[in-house]
Formats: C-alpha cells, structure tokens, sequence
C-alpha cells in the first residue's frame, strides 16, 4: 500500500520546499490583524506562510523581511520569536567608546 502524497509548501526562511507535515503554518491572528501567530493545528483561517520549525530559518525569514511578504502588509512576528523561545532581533549596532580624557597612555 503506497502513502498518500502531501503538497509541498516553501519555507519562507530558507526557499526549500517541503512537505506541508514538515512545516509549521503561520498565519495573521485573528483577534489582531497586525501580529502573526503559528497555527499548530493547520485550521485557522487566512492566508498562511510556512517555516521550518529550525531557529536558522526563523532568523533568515526575519532578515530577508520575508514576513511582511507573505502577508502582504507590516507584521508583528513577536509570538512566532516566542513559539521558539528566542526573540530575532535587529542587528546590534557597534557602540565606539571613547577613551576618558587623561586616561590614555
């Protein structure tokens, strides 16, 4: 007996495609239009993007900009950084300190 063949989805981390049982679904949370949520469950309804549940495709989606993308419009993805227990940020920006006055030698 053959399986049954599952579509294939893109990650919007990496470009790979994948089995959609292999991805995790994302979509806009229904209470608040501006923030996306994971969709464990796969039923929520509304356009969906797909992620490999990998921290590194979380951070390429986040620095390619990829989400708002996906959903055509700014998003919040603070629940998705939380679903994987980090929080993506922005690039740190380099601080130069400067030397105290008297107390370079």
């Amino acid at each position: 007996m053959q399986s049954k063949a599952q579509p294939l989805r893109t990650c919007i981390g990496c470009r790979q495609s994948a089995p959609r049982s292999v991805l995790l679904r994302l979509v806009r949370d229904p209470e608040d239009p501006q923030r996306v949520v994971v969709d464990p469950r796969r039923r929520l309804p509304g356009r969906g993007a797909w992620l490999h549940p990998d921290r590194a495709c979380l951070t390429q989606a986040v620095k390619r900009r990829a989400f708002s993308r996906a959903f055509r419009g700014a998003v919040e993805h603070a629940a998705v950084d939380d679903f994987f227990g980090t929080a993506v940020l922005a690039p740190a920006r380099t601080v130069t300190v400067q030397a105290e006055s008297g107390s370079e030698i």
